[in-house]
């Protein structure tokens, strides 16, 4: 079994992928390993009316809007990693649709462990959005976690 040298987790500021964040914070720390915390998010200059519409379908849950709120979310998330052991943090906010962006921050970081809560998004918006955890399981190159996130 090899060490896992760079770990990438996903948040989207919601309550349970801190519970992801903490463990990966905790494993990072464990391995010494650089830990990258990324949020995925649309920006501001997205088109109005898919915007619009996704929220209408999905609800303000659907993307992280705008650098600002995304940024926010990867230093709440990184502080948390931190105080979960994790000792060299990074944080990233990438323009894109989750897995898309999780994968692209992987790739570019050259991380060996991408570590994703399980908690899915309600049944209507999962069939719509696709569920991150397994759309990334299944694409991924590298290692998958799948943090068990729900109560």
């Amino acid at each position: 079994m090899s060490a896992y040298r760079t770990v990438v987790v996903g948040t989207d500021g919601s309550e349970s992928p801190p519970w992801a964040v903490a463990r990966a914070g905790a494993l990072a720390g464990a391995r010494g390993a650089r830990l990258v915390v990324a949020c995925a998010y649309l920006p501001t200059e997205a088109d109005d009316r898919e915007l619009q519409r996704t929220r209408d379908v999905l609800g303000d849950e659907a993307y992280q809007v705008g650098s600002s709120p995304a940024e926010e979310t990867v230093r709440s998330a990184g502080e948390r990693a931190a105080a979960a052991g994790a000792g060299e943090v990074a944080t990233v906010a990438v323009v894109g649709s989750p897995v898309e962006a999780l994968l692209d921050v992987v790739h570019r970081a050259a991380a060996d462990l991408l570590v994703v809560g399980n908690r899915g998004l309600n049944r209507i918006k999962g069939r719509l959005l696709g569920s991150v955890p397994a759309d990334a399981t299944r694409r991924s190159a590298v290692d998958v976690l799948v943090v068990h996130t729900t109560d």
